[in-house]
């Protein structure tokens, strides 16, 4: 056979992340304007608007895809506004991100590596304050 194989990234092609990644701004964008949003709501979101299956937070393999989702929305975006619109996602029945949007704050530069939790806590909410003052002047688009 000569067919080549496509490479799939936690079961998915490159199709599906991209169009992951524009519904997943999309939502992030509106929810920019209204608020702060929890990793469950939406991964319903992200099913309901694409179509595809949701990502199983049953498993470590689906909880870590939406964070690589949520990186590569990230690389979208950072370079225009230095944002990582990715703040404004948080635990169900929590009030905080995931360790890994400190990780990427870390990447990015925006935080140190070795922050405390309370320099954390003052970047993420600091960070939210500035996506949803950038995304409430209507901005659409990274």
């Amino acid at each position: 056979m000569t067919a080549q194989a496509t490479e799939l990234i936690f079961g998915r092609r490159e199709s599906e992340w991209d169009e992951l990644v524009t519904a997943c701004l999309g939502f992030l964008v509106e929810r920019a304007r209204a608020g702060l949003t929890n990793y469950t709501d939406l991964n319903r979101e992200l099913a309901r608007r694409t179509g595809l299956a949701p990502f199983d937070f049953s498993q470590a393999a689906g909880r870590a895809a939406l964070g690589h989702l949520l990186g590569l929305v990230a690389d979208r975006t950072f370079e225009e506004n230095r944002l990582l619109i990715s703040a404004l996602v948080i635990y169900l029945h929590g009030d905080r991100p995931a360790d890994g949007f400190f990780g990427l704050a870390a990447d990015r530069g925006l935080i140190s590596k070795t922050a405390t939790a309370l320099e954390r806590e003052t970047f993420w909410v600091k960070h939210v304050a500035d996506v949803q003052e950038r995304y409430a002047q209507g901005v659409t688009t990274p």
